[in-house]
């Protein structure tokens, strides 16, 4: 396969992750967006700067997301020193529960896109899209 065939087949295989990912969030009433925000702040606090650096957000729609799921219950803004212009983030009692939650069906669920692959081939798959996650998000909050 050259390289043109190899990129469509990595945008099918990223349209195939996407498209289980939003069903999984969907199952637990989250956007895509609000799982991934809720998996970033499930086990600690994170600033809200270095959250829109890790998922690639500008800062307003990061706030925009916030605000949503603020609403919701499920994340809480907080201000920890006297600089009220550091905001960190952190999942609310409820927030944490759902993102624990949402973390043990993507791990029972998301796999299943290998499912048609012999378990030798489901092992590499592993290994390579570990080692692809790991050197390309090397702080992925989500990870």
């Amino acid at each position: 396969m050259d390289n043109h065939g190899f990129g469509n087949a990595l945008v099918a295989l990223s349209i195939v992750i996407q498209r289980r990912f939003v069903q999984i969030c969907g199952d637990h009433d989250l956007t895509p967006a609000q799982g991934q925000l809720l998996c970033s702040v499930k086990d600690r606090p994170r600033r809200m700067a270095e959250l829109a650096a890790a998922m690639g957000m500008a800062k307003n729609a990061l706030s925009q997301l916030v605000d949503r799921t603020e609403r919701r219950g499920l994340v809480q803004r907080e201000s920890p020193g006297s600089d009220r212009r550091v905001i960190t983030l952190y999942a609310t009692a409820e927030g944490k529960l759902i993102a624990d939650a949402l973390y043990v069906d993507i791990a029972e669920r998301l796999p299943d896109i290998a499912g048609d692959l012999s378990p030798d081939d489901q092992q590499v798959f592993r290994q390579l899209a570990t080692a692809i996650a790991t050197a390309r998000l090397p702080n992925c909050p989500a990870c």
